[in-house]
């Protein structure tokens, strides 16, 4: 698997499809590595004609760790989030977006379509607000504004979240982590026991680094609202989310879209915070055609432009 350094860190990614096509940066969320992208979301992307590229955010999977961070106290992190008080953390979603900027500049991408889940929508946001010219457009995929007033997951989700185990035992790891995507997982697209077990399985034999989604926790509380951040967005933006969603519930899909302009919301039903197998068809639709759009709408403005420029 290739390596690249980028913004200080070592970046984790593996591509699909053709090299000089348009290219779809995707970044995964809290505490999932690279794998959590299913193989046949961006096999059936790249056969749609894009360059795929996904990869390890920091603190995840092959990338860097940023070890010796202190201690991670999360419930009074929590506290003080909740409480509306600043969050002291290592790092922020601000620098995780840079991250990804840095790999874009690695590999010779100039643009790209910029698709995020979870925690990775709010860094895709993060790239198409703070660095328009790289984004030609945004897919935020069961995320978040960041909105205070938003209402909260289902609280047996943020327990979880809270307090992770960080002593290994890899059945008890594999046990947790079917446990966790079962409370997350979409009500109307199941995954069959051995699907699940598969896909914790390869997660955890790849990298098990609880104490890395506990900094990526502390990034997102620390990080804050981007409602006003939202409003500078001009990309072609694409909101995905499922209408059964317990982590993030659907009010945050709809809060995201309300305030980015021009976006245009889709809500799925059944679709819980997973990209469960049924949901895989359904989501590379939507997104090659979203992007399609957007090169399509970015053409004719080049072209209206180039005329008005010759006159």
């Amino acid at each position: 698997m290739p390596i690249v350094r980028a913004n200080g860190m070592n970046i984790a990614y593996v591509e699909n499809g053709d090299s000089a096509a348009p290219a779809i940066l995707l970044i995964m969320g809290l505490g999932m590595q690279l794998t959590a992208w299913p193989d046949a979301f961006c096999a059936g992307l790249a056969d749609r004609g894009f360059r795929v590229v996904r990869f390890d955010n920091r603190d995840v999977g092959l990338s860097t760790k940023i070890r010796g961070a202190g201690k991670l106290a999360l419930a009074a992190a929590f506290a003080r989030a909740m409480a509306g008080w600043p969050v002291a953390a290592p790092y922020l979603l601000a620098d995780m977006a840079a991250d990804a900027i840095g790999l874009m500049d690695a590999i010779g991408i100039e643009r790209a379509h910029i698709v995020g889940a979870s925690m990775g929508g709010m860094i895709a946001q993060i790239i198409a607000a703070e660095r328009p010219e790289r984004a030609v457009s945004l897919t935020s995929i069961m995320s978040s504004s960041g909105n205070p007033d938003l209402p909260r997951g289902d609280l047996r989700l943020i327990v979880a979240l809270a307090w992770p185990r960080l002593v290994f035992n890899r059945e008890r790891a594999i046990r947790q982590g079917m446990d966790f995507f079962r409370l997350i997982g979409s009500p109307g697209f199941p995954t069959s026991e051995e699907e699940l077990r598969a896909k914790v399985e390869r997660s955890v034999d790849r990298c098990y680094y609880p104490a890395g989604m506990a900094r990526q926790l502390l990034a997102i509380l620390a990080s804050g609202s981007r409602v006003e951040m939202l409003g500078r967005i001009r990309a072609p933006t694409l909101v995905l989310h499922g209408a059964d969603d317990p982590l993030a519930p659907v009010e945050a899909g709809k809060d995201t879209a309300d305030h980015i302009p021009g976006a245009r919301l889709r809500i799925i039903a059944g679709m819980g915070h997973d990209m469960a197998p049924g949901l895989v068809p359904i989501l590379i639709d939507a997104i090659a055609e979203h992007c399609t759009a957007a090169v399509r709408a970015s053409e004719r403005d080049h072209a209206a432009w180039s005329t008005g420029r010759a006159r």
